[in-house]
Parts: structure tokens; sequence; C-alpha cells
């Protein structure tokens, strides 16, 4: 019996991408608001927007990304803030009650990748989102 294993050279292992998992309730037939994307640097101005690719699409609605203004007040040292953001909106089928699974690629301005997946429950009651 001969038994092969192929190894990869250390240098050529990419590392593993970080999931971060997340939950989500929405309402069926309703567009709810499931991430915000934003860059705030340290001095409380405006840094470069991510770029955002869809990973897994959703099968019982569909997920769309929109520009959009992002105000926050006391995030760290920034005591008001008004910054450009990306916005991800899902709608379930209007019939649908369960849960839906969504993944989005995110890659930062220096490169770093991340995946967010999305676990979307979606009922007929009130929804609750981000």
């Amino acid at each position: 019996m001969l038994l092969i294993c192929l190894l990869a050279a250390p240098s050529l292992a990419q590392p593993e991408t970080p999931v971060i998992e997340r939950s989500v309730k929405v309402q069926a037939g309703k567009d709810a608001r499931v991430a915000v994307f934003a860059n705030i640097r340290s001095d409380c101005t405006p840094g470069p927007l991510p770029t955002i690719k869809l990973k897994l699409a959703p099968t019982r609605g569909k997920i769309t990304v929109k520009t959009a203004k992002f105000r926050a007040t006391n995030i760290k040292h920034c005591l008001a803030i008004e910054v450009p953001a990306y916005v991800a909106i899902y709608r379930a089928d209007a019939d649908f009650s369960g849960s839906d699974v969504v993944e989005l690629e995110i890659v930062d301005a220096s490169g770093k990748q991340k995946i967010e997946r999305l676990t979307i429950t979606i009922g007929g009651g009130s929804g609750r989102d981000i």
C-alpha cells in the first residue's frame, strides 16, 4: 500500500479569512437594513470605504447595497460625526417565513479581508433590523 501526502510549502499557505457571524430578524416582504459599513479614522474623518462582494446569495429574498450617510454620536472620542457608508438591505420573499443566509466578502483599503455571514430569520411579526 502506498500513501502519498502532498503538503503545501509554508510560504504558500494563505491565512484563513475570518468569518463574522451575525443574526438578524426581519419581516417578510419589507426592506430591512442588515449591515452598515463605514470607516472612521482616529481623527474623526472618513476613511476609504471597503469593497463588498456577494459571496453567498440569499435563496429566499434579495440583498442590495446602497450608499448612505452614517451619522453617529459618541463613537470612541468622536462626539458627532457624519461619514459616507454602505448599507446592506435585505428583502425576503413576501410569502416566506423561516431563515436565509447571506455571505458578504469585505475587503478594506489595506487589503484585509473578512466574511460577514448573516443568518436572517424571516417572520410575519415585527422585525428588528440593525
